[in-house]
């Protein structure tokens, strides 16, 4: 990479500005390994920098421009998987519950069945797990480049390294091939089709904030539903006629996510904690 391309003004303003402090002049990333010199006639060849801790490879910093397009391909410039129309609805689908128990419960606090501050503390919550749901389908999970070459510890400590069948590149320890994707994930965990993407090293945070925030509106909207159910004694806190349907409805799914999100809670949780994930887990069962 030229260092004098790199570093004009709008490169280093858009750099600043999305946090990718890459210096060819202080990282030397690129290694010659068919370099030979056994009469130590030439120079030496400057090693590349060690890798920083949970780096599973070394990225060579393709200097293919950027494109204003969509797709989960390495010249794509926003990160989409629009190949799997199912994980496509599902992903819809989960904007339109969410948005829909926000109505509901909007609805409930304009009827005065609840207090109007709990009402603005659930719709809080649900633009947050919205937030972290964008976020997750969004984000590249952590695919491995093209130009991904094994760093010099791994190349000096082994003889020989995996190659993805797919790909055909350098398949780093703990990465899988998604055939959604099409794409090697690092410390690929799943698929989510909730998510219409996989989850994995780089945006395996915005899953458990969406998995927190969703647990957490189904559990505070139980508990309204409870306490006006059982606890309401006036006329003041009875639901509309109208609304009581929706509420219906929205407590069964309140219920299913309040299950679900547990169950993956615990699950993400496990795979934190033991470094295993769900794929390599169930590998080896």
């Amino acid at each position: 990479v030229n260092a004098a391309t790199t570093n004009t003004p709008l490169t280093t303003f858009f750099q600043t500005c999305c946090g990718q402090g890459y210096d060819p002049r202080m990282e030397k990333l690129e290694y010659n390994y068919t370099y030979q010199d056994a009469q130590g006639l030439k120079p030496p060849q400057p090693f590349p920098r060690i890798r920083n801790r949970g780096e599973m490879y070394v990225d060579s910093f393709n200097d293919q421009s950027w494109n204003c397009s969509l797709g989960t391909k390495e010249e794509a410039g926003t990160w989409m998987n629009s190949g799997d129309q199912a994980g496509t609805i599902m992903a819809a689908l989960v904007w339109l519950l969410m948005i829909y128990s926000a109505a509901t419960v909007t609805l409930l606090s304009l009827t005065e069945g609840i207090p109007v501050s709990m009402g603005m503390i659930y719709c809080v919550l649900v633009m947050m797990a919205l937030a972290s749901h964008a976020k997750t389908s969004l984000t590249d999970p952590g695919s491995v480049p093209r130009a991904a070459v094994p760093v010099e510890m791994q190349r000096q400590a082994q003889q020989s390294h995996s190659m993805c069948g797919q790909c055909q590149t350098f398949k780093p320890p703990q990465s899988h091939h998604c055939r959604i994707c099409n794409r090697c994930v690092s410390r690929m965990d799943h698929h989510c089709p909730w998510m219409n993407n996989c989850v994995g090293a780089a945006n395996l945070k915005h899953f458990i904030l969406f998995l927190c925030y969703t647990w957490s509106c189904s559990a505070f909207a139980l508990s309204l539903f409870g306490s006006n159910y059982f606890f309401c004694a006036v006329e003041e806190c009875t639901f509309h006629p109208v609304i009581v349907h929706l509420v219906r409805v929205m407590t069964i799914l309140c219920i299913g996510s309040f299950l679900f999100t547990s169950s993956m809670i615990m699950n993400v949780t496990y795979g934190i904690l033991t470094g295993i994930g769900t794929i390599d887990r169930l590998k080896k069962k």
